[in-house]
């Protein structure tokens, strides 16, 4: 529906750049930047038919949403309580409950075709978020690597690749309101095959094995600092 609304409805030119096979019957792991709510549906429209349904993890409040919310339910989209740091500092117990949960919701998809959508920043990109965090990179935020730690254990052995995608928005405000007004002519998303690197192929206990987690935020900001010369590079 959101493929077919954005071809009916605005002059949006979605372009997909990259080399992969395309497999409906594949598994991977997604990781994207960030940038707008219009992500989803410009990452929806560019996969359609191309590579499973992608899933996201969803904040927990958003299954109360009328319609949406029982339909991400039916499909299987994993819902996740997130717990800002002063809550973990009044209730310890709580760190960790968020990757206990991301690796019940991927033993579902273990045996059977899925797309596990990241956004690894874990937030929308602003200016004045890029300013607040002090990211050493000029276009991205910070990568967060407990998410894609946790799904790469709970995956280990059931994943037939990692998808590398950079979303680049040629408007410098891209927005929902611009998506629909019109506004947003050209939207390249650009798709890389990744390996799964050895140190991390076979899983591990990111909150208890620091090798593991090190391994896994090394890869990931190697990840993003290709990724913010590609954006730099697409950008007028």
């Amino acid at each position: 529906v959101n493929s077919a609304a954005i071809r009916a409805f605005t002059p949006t030119r979605i372009v997909l750049i990259g080399e992969f096979a395309p497999d409906p019957r594949g598994r991977y792991l997604v990781l994207c930047n960030h940038r707008s709510w219009c992500d989803i549906p410009m990452l929806q429209a560019a996969f359609n038919r191309r590579i499973p349904l992608l899933r996201f993890f969803l904040k927990q409040e958003l299954i109360w949403v009328p319609v949406l919310g029982l339909a991400w339910w039916a499909l299987d989209f994993p819902f996740m309580r997130r717990h800002s740091r002063a809550k973990l500092q009044r209730d310890p117990n709580l760190r960790g409950k968020d990757l206990e949960a991301t690796r019940r919701a991927c033993a579902k998809f273990a045996a059977r075709p899925v797309a596990i959508m990241n956004f690894v920043e874990g937030t929308r990109f602003t200016q004045a978020k890029h300013a607040r965090s002090g990211s050493p990179y000029r276009y991205l935020l910070r990568p967060r690597a407990g998410g894609t730690g946790a799904v790469l254990d709970a995956m280990a052995g059931h994943l037939d690749a990692v998808l590398d995608v950079t979303l680049v928005y040629l408007d410098p405000e891209p927005s929902m309101a611009a998506l629909l007004a019109g506004r947003l002519r050209r939207i390249e998303v650009h798709v890389r095959t990744r390996p799964i690197p050895e140190a991390l192929a076979r899983g591990g206990d990111y909150e208890g094995d620091a090798g593991y987690r090190i391994a896994c935020q090394r890869w990931l900001n190697e990840l993003w600092v290709e990724k913010d010369a590609l954006i730099g590079s697409r950008l007028p």
